[in-house]
């Protein structure tokens, strides 16, 4: 497709496309300068024609006449031509026709107006850093019509300025969109594709590699110029550098619990008949889809210092505040992570060689031990590695629990908002990238050293239990034990919602959800919009980006891959600070409206998404949507009516996964709420801080009840497929 002669054709093209705009562009830019100008000296004439003739008012009439738009200044005589009397409105046009460089101009301009002519200054003239037209007027004297002044008028052109300008950028954003549409059109086969992959790149160039582009080189920036202070000063800071430590402690603490927890109940509920198997499902996978603040909530109502375990009932002076209580939010919150992932691992676990071993007389514990733990390995490293980084990345734990357990997160967050040091709160969050992206590689290393394919034909359909009778009791005790504290967590919060003032007075009382629900109605409909517009968006590009990775190919396929998955692996905090160094300037000056957090939304959750698709479109032979296309459908159509109708699961799930994850979001958006955009989160953690915990309770219970339904309904769209079911028994 890329010839020399569609190389000539395609430049010619583009060179007087070019020329037309330029012609089209020099056209409608004079035509609106007239026309402001012609407008702005019929103005001023007006303004000039009613200056009065008594020397006491006129002398202070330019002053009443001067406004933000026009500055006036009056000659009321003309001798030597500019060196007659001067009464100005403003300071800046009197230094403007004062100045001795633009004597000549002036002059000019005052021996016009003596000739009944108006004169107008060449170009722009800048008064108080603003672009003006100047004009010279008669003014007339009203008995005997002679000119009896000149009239000086200043009128703002500011606004035509940045018009003219944002104009220009019309223009070239057509050039720019005619050399890629037209570059398609003439180069690529499937000109579809060819659109879809550029438009992937534009959105993540310029909604993820432009933001951290403006965020790292904040970070070497002081005064304009390149400095390397801010990262000198805090590498050099030992209060940094315990919380980075502290960030790393908490985050291996809590992966290695997660991630043991996560095992447990992914093994019990994938290998064994354990009893209650939907219950235990439910319990292991309803933190991650509930409000961040709502498990720490329930933790110091019922753990705190006026908690209603630790000092009601058990008289303990027990401060859950710091590493303890982290510990046990972060791995209640997190260990549905490690389950999810090891789930999916275990069950697909070839049981052949574990038949085998038990054949050969081994035990069961020996077989778990040899076969099936070593074979899990791949998923435990990658349960463990997601369970670290979004400890570390955990922003609204810390920010409640944390007490005197300051980790980094919380410490980038003060320093940018509280501070109001972005560039140092930008090299905090770009220091905590640092230990995420070494444990990837660390693990990905690892992983490639070894092999652990089990299935070479056709896997087996039937499962061998490796636990015994007093096996399974000892997990169903552990689960249940779990599960029963997490129904307590979120119970708490429901009865959080009917006591009048949690810790002091538990007498039963409904004030708190009419106060609740009316102070945060707002908060609530601006979430519930937000998140709403921002998931079938995030759903589209997901399926998109899923069906271009796993079935087009294209240069720098895998540049736009990882572009695309970079904001998963960005602490949110990193994020929202790119975000707001980035869209708080022209052109695109987006912070603090609704569409910065949506579209926040957006990048942050898609990745998501479109991992889900890829793993679908991987299970669909290709050959399908290749028979579609040798009959005549182009890939819009195939997308449309084939492949998306396969992979509708994992559509509705990247949908659900948006919604959920957008209601409950709270690192980056944090930088982004404005007091027209107030996001439930954020009115939750100040109804916690202080100390209105029946309110938090209210609007707590509100988000779980909104989320619940909304993946109860997307749940219910997706029609459970059995085909991959195994059978379990018992050697």
């Amino acid at each position: 497709m890329f010839t020399r002669k569609r190389l000539i054709a395609y430049v010619a093209l583009l060179l007087a496309f070019s020329l037309f705009a330029w012609w089209a562009w020099s056209n409608l830019s004079s035509a609106f300068v007239d026309l402001t100008e012609r407008q702005a000296r019929s103005t001023t004439a007006a303004i000039v024609s009613n200056a009065p003739a008594d020397p006491q008012e006129m002398a202070a009439w330019p002053k009443h006449h001067s406004d933000g738009d026009t500055q006036i200044a009056l000659y009321d005589d003309f001798p030597g031509y500019g060196d007659a009397p001067l009464h100005a409105g403003t300071d800046a046009l009197a230094s403007y026709l004062n100045d001795p460089a633009n004597k000549g101009t002036v002059d000019q301009g005052v021996e016009s107006a003596m000739y009944e002519e108006v004169f107008q200054v060449p170009g722009r003239v800048t008064l108080d850093g603003r672009a003006h037209m100047v004009f010279f007027h008669p003014v007339f004297d009203e008995e005997t019509r002679e000119v009896r002044g000149v009239g000086v008028a200043a009128a703002d052109f500011s606004r035509g300025a940045e018009y003219l300008h944002l104009m220009g950028l019309v223009f070239i954003a057509a050039v720019v969109v005619f050399a890629f549409v037209a570059g398609v059109l003439k180069f690529v086969r499937d000109a579809i594709t060819g659109f879809a992959v550029v438009g992937m790149f534009v959105i993540v160039g310029v909604f993820v590699a432009y933001p951290l582009f403006e965020a790292a080189r904040l970070t070497f920036m002081y005064n304009g110029e390149f400095s390397l202070d801010t990262w000198r000063g805090v590498l050099a800071s030992k209060q940094y550098m315990a919380a980075l430590k502290r960030s790393l402690y908490l985050g291996v603490l809590t992966a290695s619990i997660s991630t043991v927890i996560g095992y447990l109940f992914a093994f019990a509920l994938s290998r064994t008949n354990v009893p209650w198997k939907r219950f235990f499902a439910a319990m292991a996978t309803l933190p991650v889809i509930s409000p961040p603040f709502t498990l720490t909530l329930s933790i110091i109502l019922l753990f705190g210092r006026n908690g209603l375990v630790s000092k009601q009932l058990l008289g303990l002076d027990f401060d859950v505040y710091g590493l303890t209580g982290l510990v046990l939010a972060q791995v209640i919150g997190m260990f549905p992570i490690a389950f999810m992932t090891l789930s999916g691992v275990l069950a697909a676990i070839d049981s052949t060689m574990e038949e085998a071993a038990l054949n050969l007389s081994a035990s069961r514990f020996t077989t778990f031990t040899t076969i099936t733990l070593p074979l899990s390995l791949p998923g435990i490293l990658s349960a463990w590695l997601l369970v670290f980084v979004n400890s570390l990345a955990d922003f609204a734990n810390p920010l409640i629990l944390g007490g005197n357990y300051y980790v980094l997160s919380v410490e980038a967050y003060n320093e940018a908002m509280g501070m109001n040091r972005m560039d140092w709160g930008a090299a905090l969050s770009f220091l905590l990238l640092m230990p995420t992206i070494t444990a990837f590689f660390i693990q990905r290393y690892w992983i490639s050293r070894r092999s652990f394919v089990t299935v070479t034909g056709k896997p087996s359909g039937r499962l061998i239990e490796l636990v015994g009778r007093g096996g399974k009791a000892g997990l169903v005790s552990v689960m249940a034990a779990i599960s029963i504290f997490i129904v307590l967590l979120y119970a708490t919060v429901v009865a959080g919602c009917f006591v009048r003032n949690w810790g002091i007075d538990y007498s039963f009382s409904t004030e708190n959800i009419v106060e609740a629900v009316q102070r945060g109605w707002d908060s609530i409909t601006a979430t519930v919009t937000l998140a709403a517009a921002a998931t079938p968006v995030a759903g589209l590009l997901a399926m998109i980006a899923a069906l271009l990775l796993a079935r087009k190919r294209f240069p720098l396929k895998r540049l736009l891959e990882i572009l695309i998955m970079t904001p998963f692996a960005l602490p949110g905090t990193l994020l929202g600070i790119a975000f707001v160094m980035a869209f708080n300037k022209p052109p695109l000056l987006l912070v603090g409206t609704g569409l910065i957090i949506v579209i926040n939304f957006v990048v942050r959750e898609f990745p998501v998404g479109m991992e889900g698709g890829i793993a679908s479109l991987k299970q669909i032979d290709p050959s399908i949507e290749e028979a579609a296309m040798n009959l005549g459908a182009d890939t819009s159509v195939v997308f449309k009516d084939m492949v998306l109708p396969l992979i509708r699961p994992a559509f509705i799930s990247a949908l659900s996964y948006t919604f959920v994850r957008s209601m409950t979001a709270v690192s980056a958006v944090i930088f982004l709420i404005s007091a027209r955009w107030q996001l439930l989160t954020m009115q939750i953690y100040n109804f916690s801080e202080n100390t209105r915990f029946g309110l938090a309770s209210v609007l707590s219970t509100i988000l779980i009840i909104i989320v619940f339904f909304v993946f109860w309904l997307m749940r219910r769209l997706l029609r459970s497929s059995e085909h991959l079911d195994k059978t379990i028994t018992s050697n």
